[in-house]
């Protein structure tokens, strides 16, 4: 066994034996017996709600009021009983339930109805669950409950008399004690930075808790630190964390400013660092890239937030610590992923996606896509939305560049598969020329298995209407040529569902055509590409059907593989039956 593999197979034992201590220590702070310290002060009082940035929707207050409470791709009606008493159908739909996030739907609603409905199933919480939830009382729900109470609390407290005022304030504080005593139990990551969020809301809005602020504050920089790259990406790579931290850092920072109190500096400075990022990661038609987690853009969210951006500039091209490049000309953008798996605490969700790109066009249509993450039910899709095979990258013998320990131990005490191995050497050039972008990037995340090193340059033209690749296959040890007999790879394509494919009748190209009319050419050159089916996961709707182009070989005979995206005008021109010749005019060979 490797020495790196030793080390993962310690960093593993270690993260299971710490995580089944911390829910052991949750279940232990649950007991009725230690929750005596928990009483609130007398002093405790709101003194100010922070901001909710999310967008809330007035419809949705008419069916919570009704007993129809839909999350998480479930619906339960209470039919004449407390939501709080009835099964929930799913640990997702209970996670939603208990984090309060829907008390902003009735908030928009704007009415004494609405605002006696929030009292009336806060109480009924208090009531049944106030004293203990195995859900609602985990770290991240939690926290993300806290927040809700706060930034709601106008809604709930409106109109309400000294004795729902008392037990509201006093069971938010019993909370917020609570979460100051578990919140290292929280999943590393977003999890754990939302808990300290909703810790220095709590010391900001509440004013007896006010001498926590210095702690807190230092509690948050620390997290910022290991969280928040220099570069604004975050730790786990995973560009949706980005929109959840910003979504929490934008009202925190004015509740600071809000108590007369200055921000601190590691905060202020974490929000100019990941503010280009929204940009870097945004695609020209305003989606944003799938990788690593990333699901559904939300786009009233991502546009919210970018109201925000006050120097409104390019995105960075380069983003070395988050390990991800950016090539971008005349609107046509290509973002790749670069990078090795993040620390393994932190890759409950990362992806086997290495030297996989999406390519949008210069007129705002999402051509190549990896298949993302759903909005719900993750956990029936999380182990193919994975594996390399969900990406637009090269796999090899139908493996991913690295492995993911599914097993239920670890999904019920982490929360998650944590991913083992994958590329440890990952080499990045990049060259800005007047006539093209070129980007060359190498990864040995097969190294160990296989004896194989891919590489893959990418050019982009300079009026965006053409992108021309390359993917080699190098022997590790460095010999001439692949020498193993295990060489068999895929080059995939995801193609984004409104995209139309249609093989060409030479068997080396096929057509698209975007949703705007645009028409593109994929040429494999020598080798033949297949059209296969796939899957759309990352859609605003759910899995959407959908296909890929393939080209299949083997490393030995063919090392090299060259291909191209080639706009090329109306639907009439290129034909399905275009010529092999006429083609090869129209396409030069990869400038390399």
């Amino acid at each position: 066994m490797s020495r790196v593999a030793v080390a993962n197979h310690a960093k593993l034992s270690w993260l299971l034996l710490r995580g089944a201590a911390r829910r052991l220590s949750g279940r232990a702070n649950g007991h009725p017996v230690l929750r005596w310290p928990l009483l609130p002060l007398k002093s405790d009082r709101l003194v100010i709600a922070p901001q909710d940035l999310r967008t809330a929707d007035s419809t949705r207050a008419s069916e919570i009021y009704s007993g129809r409470f839909a999350f998480a791709g479930k619906v339960v009606v209470c039919d004449g009983r407390s939501i709080f008493e009835m099964e929930p159908p799913s640990d997702e739909w209970a996670t939603a339930l208990h984090g309060f996030g829907w008390l902003r739907h009735l908030r928009a609603a704007e009415s004494g109805i609405t605002r006696a409905n929030a009292r009336a199933l806060v109480d009924e919480w208090i009531t049944l669950r106030g004293s203990w939830d195995p859900i609602g009382w985990r770290p991240d729900v939690l926290s993300r409950r806290i927040i809700s109470w706060l930034s709601q609390a106008p809604l709930v407290l409106q109109d309400a008399d000294v004795r729902f005022y008392r037990r509201f304030v006093r069971s938010l504080v019993r909370q917020v004690r609570y979460l100051r005593h578990t919140a290292g139990d929280a999943r590393r990551g977003v999890a754990r930075m939302q808990a300290v969020v909703a810790l220095a809301y709590a010391a900001l809005c509440i004013a007896g808790q006010s001498r926590h602020i210095k702690s807190t504050t230092e509690r948050l920089k620390q997290e910022i630190g290991r969280q928040i790259l220099p570069d604004g990406g975050h730790a786990g790579r995973d560009p949706a964390a980005i929109i959840e931290i910003l979504l929490e850092f934008l009202p925190l920072r004015q509740a600071f400013s809000s108590r007369n109190i200055a921000p601190p500096q590691a905060l202020l400075n974490a929000v100019d660092r990941m503010m280009p990022m929204l940009r870097f990661f945004r695609h020209s038609e305003g989606t944003f890239a799938h990788f690593n987690g990333m699901g559904a853009t939300p786009a009233d969210l991502l546009l919210t937030l970018l109201a925000y951006d006050e120097t409104r500039g390019a995105p960075l091209s380069n983003a070395p610590y988050s390990a991800y490049q950016r090539l971008e000309s005349s609107g046509g953008v290509v973002i790749m992923d670069t990078g090795r798996a993040p620390p393994i605490e932190m890759s409950l969700e990362a992806h086997a996606g290495c030297l996989a790109f999406e390519f949008s066009s210069p007129k705002q249509s999402l051509i190549v896509v990896n298949c993302g993450m759903p909005g719900i039910g993750r956990e029936d899709w999380r182990q193919f939305a994975r594996a390399t095979a969900a990406h637009s990258t090269v796999t090899l013998n139908g493996a991913s560049s690295a492995r993911f320990v599914e097993l239920a131990t670890f999904r019920r005490v982490l929360g998650g598969s944590p991913m083992l191995g994958g590329p440890e050497k990952v080499t990045v050039t990049r060259e800005d020329r007047p006539d093209a972008i070129v980007l060359r990037a190498a990864h040995d995340g097969y190294a160990a298995r296989y004896d194989i090193v891919h590489e893959r340059t990418l050019i982009l033209a300079a009026d965006g209407a053409r992108l021309d690749g390359e993917d080699l296959f190098l022997d590790a040890a460095g010999g001439a040529q692949v020498t193993t007999t295990q060489d068999e790879f895929a080059v995939r394509f995801h193609l984004h569902p409104a995209v139309k494919a249609t093989r060409l009748t030479d068997g080396h190209g096929v057509m698209l055509m975007t949703p705007n009319k645009e028409v593109w050419t994929f040429s494999a050159h020598e080798d033949r590409v297949e059209l296969e089916d796939s899957v759309y996961l990352a859609g605003s709707e759910g899995p959407r059907k959908t296909v890929q182009m393939v080209i299949h070989g083997r490393a030995r005979s063919a090392s090299r593989v060259q291909w191209s995206f080639q706009r090329t005008g109306s639907p009439a021109s290129p034909g399905a039956g275009t010529t092999r010749r006429a083609r090869d005019e129209e396409e030069p060979r990869l400038p390399l």
